[in-house]
């Protein structure tokens, strides 16, 4: 009999069972980055966590029937900033769209890297304009929203006095005054009560993107950060489904699963409940927008928060394409593995030691099941630690075991082993197809490595098939000199001389 799915909901403290609204069509909405620039390591933490959540999803109610929404805000105004220092000479909006095409692209090349799968659906803050406008004119239809030197501004005390409303601060689990003195709020003559926050802005002309605003304004503006995550999980994952502005049943107006990082939690979550469920309604015991909120924790490196400042910002990038970390290039999956050798809720500490550590593991699971079929036998040892709220670490500790299981079998059992332990590393996003010398080395694009390493072995396992001793052990000292180190079996199957090998840094 398979687990139940548990999961920690940030909105009841609590981790609880996990039931689909609809088992046939289970969503997920989770917040992604602002193409601007290179995305830093702490960024791939939620890119990570979600997409071992939606494999499992995947696995446990087929690739069909899960939608995953993951956004690209590129409405921001770090964008602007760098299209007009790299594309002085472009009209704005052209500057714009080259900024977004290409950051957006070196970010799937980076999660590319990882090892993560692409979300169901990627919707861009730009294509959803209208739906974002939708949504602020009838939040100012029912009073929660108000105009105010052509800004429109979501007033949060008008929450506590819209019937069934929720309270504003459930999420975070503040009241108002303990949010305002831990927020950064902007300070403006024109806001009601310092609380409030912009869900529409004036676009300063040659300086901004622009749209015609809604609300009668006659200046073109463009929308604040966190409308935009209200309108695109509507249009991904209620819309379809039955739900948006166009329903009047608020329970069609929820989906099963909002994530993203912890800093998120306050303001930017609990400003997309606010806005939604004033917009669409919200009745009685109803869960507030999503049935689940997931969040990741912090990630530090070397033991101290990540900044320019500091010399420490880290980005995916630099990771898989340069030394700058350790002296040395990482294989995506390298990294992936090292993120998820903790539990996603605690905060992680980015070290070289830790890399380290996921390498050499994950070049021994690779060699161990290298060209194995994957087979359909169950991996309970993965499978179930997974089923307690995403439990990476012990489904870590659940892939040495399946390893071991491989070193101690012989002959066709040692098959069965071998495929288990494949189907483990698939489900989470680890297994490597290539070559497992890729898993290791410094460069790891350097295929030229690969093909003489590879070509040594070979004729170093020649030479001991021939009883050539001496150019075996001038071969071995050859491999050694690379930082390579060799250790010799036989296969007991056919007892033919076998070698495996690692990277000593």
């Amino acid at each position: 009999m398979s687990p139940t799915l548990r999961l920690y909901n940030t909105l009841t403290r609590t981790k609880q069972d996990f039931a689909p609204i609809d088992a046939s069509n289970v969503r997920m909405y989770v917040c992604g980055p602002t193409v601007y620039d290179y995305a830093h390591i702490g960024n791939a933490r939620p890119v990570i966590v979600f997409d071992v959540l939606y494999r499992l999803l995947r696995h446990i109610y087929g690739a069909e029937h899960v939608t995953y929404a993951r956004n690209l805000t590129d409405v921001d105004d770090k964008i602007n900033a760098r299209a007009a220092r790299d594309y002085p000479g472009l009209p704005l909006n052209e500057a714009i769209a080259k900024v977004t095409q290409t950051t957006t692209a070196q970010f799937h090349r980076d999660i590319d890297a990882l090892g993560t799968l692409r979300p169901t659906t990627e919707p861009r803050a730009t294509e959803h304009i209208e739906e974002m406008k939708a949504i602020i004119e009838r939040l100012i239809a029912r009073g929660v929203a108000y105009v105010a030197e052509e800004h429109v501004l979501f007033h949060v005390p008008a929450v506590a006095h819209l019937v069934k409303a929720p309270k504003y601060g459930t999420l975070a689990r503040r009241s108002l005054d303990e949010m305002l003195a831990g927020a950064r709020v902007d300070v403006a003559p024109y806001k009601r009560d310092a609380m409030d926050f912009v869900l529409w802005k004036p676009s300063r002309d040659g300086t901004d993107p622009g749209w015609p605003s809604p609300a009668g304004i006659a200046t073109p503006g463009r929308p604040g950060w966190h409308i935009e995550c209200s309108a695109m999980s509507m249009a991904k994952l209620l819309t379809p489904f039955g739900g948006g502005l166009a329903c009047d049943d608020p329970m069609k107006n929820v989906f099963d699963i909002h994530g993203g990082g912890i800093d998120l939690v306050f303001p930017h979550h609990e400003n997309e409940i606010a806005q939604s469920c004033c917009a669409f309604g919200a009745a009685e015991g109803q869960p507030l927008m999503a049935n689940i909120w997931m969040h990741n924790g912090f990630l530090q490196v070397e033991g101290e928060k990540m900044s320019k400042s500091l010399g420490n910002f880290v980005t995916i990038n630099d990771l898989l394409e340069t030394d700058v970390f350790g002296g040395q290039k990482w294989h995506g999956r390298v990294l992936r593995l090292a993120m998820l050798m903790t539990q996603y809720r605690q905060p992680i500490d980015w070290t070289v030691e830790r890399l380290v550590e996921a390498r050499s593991a994950l070049f021994e699971w690779n060699e161990l099941c290298f060209e194995a079929p994957e087979g359909d036998r169950e991996i309970e040892e993965v499978i179930r630690p997974l089923f307690d709220d995403l439990n990476t670490p012990a489904a870590v500790a659940g892939l040495h075991v399946l390893a071991k299981a491989v070193r101690s079998e012989n002959g066709p059992p040692k098959v069965v082993a071998a495929s288990r332990l494949r189907k483990a590393l698939t489900l989470l996003g680890l297994y490597h197809d290539g070559s497992s010398v890729e898993l290791l080395r410094q460069d790891i694009r350097d295929r030229e490595l690969d093909r003489k390493v590879e070509s040594l072995i070979a004729a170093r396992l020649d030479a001991r098939r021939a009883k050539n001793f001496a150019e075996s052990d001038r071969i071995r000292d050859e491999l050694a000199a690379m930082g390579i180190a060799l250790k010799d079996g036989k296969d007991p199957a056919t007892g033919e001389p076998t070698t495996t090998w690692e990277v000593k840094r």
